[in-house]
Parts: C-alpha cells; structure tokens; sequence
C-alpha cells in the first residue's frame, strides 16, 4: 500500500479502517504513517490523525518512541482541528507516560480555557485531567473552579462532560 496516496484517495470511516487495518500492530508502518503525520502537507497531516488517533488506542506501545514527538507538534500554532481533536482522543485512551504528566496537563488546560478551542477537544482535555487528577489531586479544585467558572460559556458538549467529572471529582 502506497500509505500517502491511500491516505490522499478519500476522507471516510472505511478508508481510516482500511489504513488501521493495514498497519495493525507493525511499528515500521506506524512510523511510516506518524512520519507523514508530523512532516507532510497540510490535507495529508490531518487525514493521518484519524487513524493514527485509532491505532494508538489500540496499540499504545506504537507510541512510546514518538510521544515527546507528538505532545511537541501538537503545542504548534495553526495545527487543523482534526489534528488537536485526535491527539487529546488517543490522549484520554492511553496510560501517558509519568515523564509527561506535567506537560499534558498544561497543555489540556491551555485548550480548555481557550475561547476559540473546538469542543471535543475541550471535551476530551476535560477527560484527560480527570484521569490524571487521580495521581495528581492537587489539580482537582483548578480544574472544578475551570468547569464551574466557563460553564454558561461553553457549549453543550463542555457542559455534558464537565457534569460528569464534577460528579467524578465530588
């Protein structure tokens, strides 16, 4: 398979399962698509995320050599939505690595105070914060105070999951 152009021919559910399909478990051709993930054009960066974003919840050892990679590109300005979406959706799925805790966590607090941040990415940094505040339960009053403070601002998709985590953090 010609992964670029595969990734190129179309942007639906079947051709993200056929690229997930054919990469499976093999880090050669996970490589070969985070490769084109991180350094191709605009339009191939951000069809890659979507199956990226399903290949590392299925397989989360892919990503241990590339993670300090990805939380690096996905700080960039200007990233496609779809890009920042599937990084926090593969980011709540996975045990992140202890090393990065701090800078997840900065960087989901960044989105979820943002004004202009699309809602599943708020939605899943709301989801990433309170996995962690397991481990770290200092966050858990900043982030009640966040979700209280932005919620008749936000939209439904904010206010639905931050119930949940208020509830979860009660």
């Amino acid at each position: 398979m010609n992964l670029k152009e595969t990734i190129l021919s179309e942007h639906s559910k079947a051709n993200c399962n056929r690229i997930v399909k054919w990469i499976g478990n093999n880090p050669q051709r996970f490589d070969e698509l985070f490769n084109l993930f991180l350094h191709d054009e605009y339009g191939v960066v951000q069809r890659a995320a979507w199956p990226l974003s399903y290949l590392v919840i299925d397989h989360p050892q892919l990503i241990h050599k590339h993670f300090s990679k990805l939380l690096k590109y996905v700080k960039k300005s200007g990233l496609h939505d779809a890009v920042k979406r599937n990084t926090v959706r593969l980011l709540q799925e996975i045990d992140i690595p202890k090393k990065y805790h701090g800078e997840v966590m900065n960087l989901c607090f960044d989105y979820i105070i943002s004004p202009v941040e699309k809602p599943a990415v708020k939605a899943s940094s709301l989801t990433i914060l309170a996995n962690l505040s397991k481990e770290y339960p200092d966050i858990k009053q900043e982030l009640k105070t966040i979700i209280e403070d932005r919620w008749n601002v936000e939209t439904a998709a904010f206010r639905a999951r931050g119930k949940k985590i208020l509830k979860s953090l009660s």
